[in-house]
């Protein structure tokens, strides 16, 4: 599978897409914010990393106003809470075959276009 979810808005997901080449190479593209994610995505995603954690983003404007800061957040928080706003998906998440990557780090990065 080729498949990456992104945010059509978001600089930094238009970025890594334009630097990687993405778009070129044959990847399905899910525009989280027009076309949410279902829980058999999510779950799909989260048997590739191992926890709904490793894809919830912390740099979400909502983490803060919604206080999850000051919470203690299990897995099904996490899930819970990327299903019903899309902000929370650490983005992109990019699927290369069985390996998934997810977030803008540059190792993360890096290693994408090492998977490419």
């Amino acid at each position: 599978m080729k498949k990456i979810y992104h945010l059509g808005t978001c600089t930094t997901c238009q970025a890594i897409i334009k630097e990687t080449g993405i778009d070129k190479k044959g990847f399905e593209m899910q525009d989280i914010k027009t076309e949410k994610i279902t829980p058999a995505q999510l779950d799909e995603m989260k048997k590739m990393t191992g926890s709904y954690e490793s894809l919830f983003s912390r740099r979400a404007l909502k983490y803060k106003e919604l206080g999850l800061k000051d919470k203690k957040l299990e897995e099904k928080d996490y899930r819970n809470y990327i299903l019903q706003e899309y902000t929370f998906l650490k983005r992109p998440v990019v699927i290369v075959g069985n390996k998934l990557f997810s977030g803008s780090e540059k190792k993360t990065v890096a290693a994408l276009k090492e998977a490419l």
